[in-house]
């Protein structure tokens, strides 16, 4: 496999990448394995919610720029991982039909202090679209080897033997967004990762040795096979989707149930341990801040902290996102 590494990039450095078109198969397929919303998975039901067309899972959106890095800035090769992004965006819909490529600038290079092997570079990412409309931006920071240094010895791992989960059977009333408590939080329940699982979304989205080879992740840093990061996040979207589902039957059952919108981003993710095959992550949400929205009437912006934590009970995932919540009925 190609070896890019930290002496390969310089502040101020701009690739770009192939173009990929997305198609409806495409768009649908992704949703209604990890984000199975109306407005990502049916034209018709799309029409009454709160975007009103077809559009493209903002996740596989982001899993696709995994996909046009590999193709580009990493040349096919592998990383040694990222430890997290600043700040992702989406600006525009991603449609059935687009053409979308990357344009990434180099924004800062700098060693580890800690770790002689590797360095970090921090780069800023847009997703155009035949337009040349920004539909996604994205700041993020990669770990990359140095040329020539000694790696460090792979860390030591003992893969979980990892067992099926049962689906939660719990459920909560949902409420509209004027009535929801900050600091409310839901448990999203348990995903198990499985090496079969990991190394398929990877040769879909994040082809690198460590999300593929068992037997390269061993010898790399990681020292066993993990998750991409996307993965991870993506599972966070499917557990959403799932807990929301039991939720809203249950409120159905008294009154009307709340729609959710779009999202408009997120920032401050961070991918704090390694999710290795046999891992079984809890996910959670906590509700940290809303307001009604002054653009669409009727609904408001939520805010909320999320979260995923191992079998061990060590954090593995974090970030703080943001989504339309209808406000009232």
């Amino acid at each position: 496999m190609t070896i890019v590494c930290f002496e390969d990039f310089a502040r101020g450095q701009v690739i770009e990448s192939p173009r990929l078109t997305l198609t409806r198969e495409a768009i649908v397929t992704f949703a209604r394995e990890f984000d199975a919303q109306p407005f990502h998975t049916d034209e018709v039901a799309a029409k009454e919610t709160f975007v009103g067309t077809l559009i493209a899972s903002g996740w596989h959106t982001a899993a696709l720029g995994m996909r046009l890095l590999q193709r580009s800035v990493f040349r096919g090769g592998s990383s040694m991982g990222s430890p997290g992004i600043t700040e992702l965006r989406w600006l525009k819909p991603v449609l059935p039909g687009d053409a979308i490529r990357l344009v990434v600038t180099v924004e800062d290079c700098r060693g580890s202090t800690s770790k002689p092997d590797r360095g970090f570079v921090r780069f800023a990412l847009a997703v155009l679209n035949q337009r040349d409309e920004t539909a996604m931006s994205q700041t993020f920071t990669v770990m990359l080897p140095r040329r020539g240094a000694a790696p460090l010895p792979p860390r030591a791992v003992d893969l979980a033997e990892g067992a099926p989960v049962a689906e939660p059977t719990d459920a909560e009333i949902l409420p509209f967004l004027e009535q929801a408590e900050i600091g409310a939080t839901r448990d999203l329940g348990p995903h198990l990762f499985t090496a079969e699982a990991i190394t398929a979304f990877a040769r879909a989205y994040d082809p690198q040795e460590f999300h593929l080879d068992p037997e390269a992740a061993r010898r790399s840093h990681f020292g066993g096979l993990c998750a991409s990061g996307w993965h991870t996040a993506a599972i966070w979207m499917t557990r959403v989707i799932t807990t929301r589902a039991r939720d809203a039957a249950l409120t159905a059952r008294s009154g009307p149930v709340p729609m959710l919108g779009s999202s408009p981003g997120f920032r401050d993710m961070r991918w704090l341990a390694p999710v290795y095959a046999g891992d079984t992550i809890r996910y959670a949400s906590t509700l940290t801040d809303k307001r009604a929205s002054g653009s669409r009437p009727g609904w408001g912006l939520a805010t909320s902290r999320n979260t995923g934590t191992n079998q061990r009970g060590e954090p593995v995932f974090a970030f703080t996102g943001s989504v339309f919540w209808q406000w009232a009925p």
